[in-house]
């Protein structure tokens, strides 16, 4: 069909009939067809009717989506704007721009000129925070936490000096102690270059300066991540967990870190109910020497009568069992 447009207030093919008159009660329709409904064309932005292709309305308002895409592949790009504004940063919204290829000197420009020294300084240290925080499978909540801290230690100034790193590992492993998801420092380690030494003393810095603390890390802690890892089971991993809480409280192995003395009671467990797993299996999960969980579990091994469970039934004779 052929599209008619009015030149003038008065359409001269339907009987004289002005625009105006096509409009009833909020309603639009054609005055030749008046129970036809009209078709909106988005594009031009007009209503016209199917029949007789006759614009009834013009300056249709697009109500669908407002967004363009400039995304390199095809589909919908929902981006319409930059990212959200950072809370924790002080500078105003700002054009991001990014360059490919060998442009690394205009990146370095457009950066500078674009953020503050305080905030590329905060910038870099975030996205050090999550580089590890993606290492060690953290959570987002776990990596607000952590800038959050590395943003408070900015403003009182005690970390200056030291290793922006080590700074940022250290908020890192008090905000997966305070979510609940506890690392130990050898997996902090793991996940950036600096060694424990260094990490240490800007943990140490961070709860004096902020006056936090964190919770003493139990055995309990890192159980139910090592016996996933090791794929040994629910009812093994209840057992385990059983047998470090009786080590801990009858003090048998006092001195040993929470980490070493949950790897040795896996390896016990692991004896116990005859799962195939050995020392070097457990401490290449837990980041325990094989050493140390053969000698923790020799500390633990006179009393093994006391440490499982009333009800837990071994498949071998503990008086028996001999360190594989």
């Amino acid at each position: 069909n052929t599209v008619v447009r009015e030149s003038s207030g008065i359409n001269a093919e339907y009987g004289g009939m002005s625009r105006k008159n096509t409009t009833t009660w909020g309603r639009q329709f054609c005055p030749a067809h008046p129970n036809v409904p009209l078709v909106e064309d988005y594009r031009a932005g007009d209503t016209v009717c199917p029949e007789c292709g006759l614009v009834v309305g013009d300056r249709v308002i697009d109500v669908g989506s407002e967004w363009r895409t400039f995304a390199d592949d095809t589909g919908d790009d929902p981006s319409r704007v930059g990212a959200a504004e950072n809370p924790l940063l002080s500078g105003d919204l700002t054009t991001t721009i990014q360059f490919t290829g060998n442009n690394y000197e205009m990146q370095r420009m457009a950066n500078r000129i674009s953020n503050s020294g305080n905030d590329r300084a905060l910038v870099q240290a975030f996205g050090e925070i999550r580089l590890m925080a993606t290492r060690l499978n953290a959570s987002q909540a776990i990596i607000d936490r952590a800038n959050t801290l590395f943003k408070n230690m900015t403003d009182t100034k005690a970390l200056r000096g030291r290793s922006t790193e080590a700074n940022c590992a250290a908020c890192l492993y008090i905000a997966c102690n305070q979510e609940g998801a506890t690392r130990t420092f050898k997996e902090i380690c793991a996940a950036c270059t600096v060694t424990k030494k260094q990490i240490g003393k800007s943990f140490k810095l961070i709860l004096r300066a902020l006056n936090t603390s964190v919770e003493i890390i139990k055995t309990g802690d890192f159980m139910s991540r090592f016996c996933s890892n090791l794929d040994i089971g629910h009812k093994a991993q209840t057992v385990a967990t059983a047998v470090a809480r009786q080590a801990v409280d009858l003090d048998i192995v006092a001195g040993k870190v929470p980490v070493t003395v949950a790897a040795a009671a896996i390896y016990f467990t692991c004896l116990a109910m005859d799962i195939d797993k050995s020392a070097k299996d457990i401490g290449d999960v837990a980041g325990v020497a094989e050493t140390t969980i053969k000698q923790t579990f020799r500390a633990m091994y006179p009393s093994r009568d006391k440490l499982f469970p009333s009800d837990f039934v071994p498949k071998v004779n503990l008086d028996n069992i001999a360190a594989k």
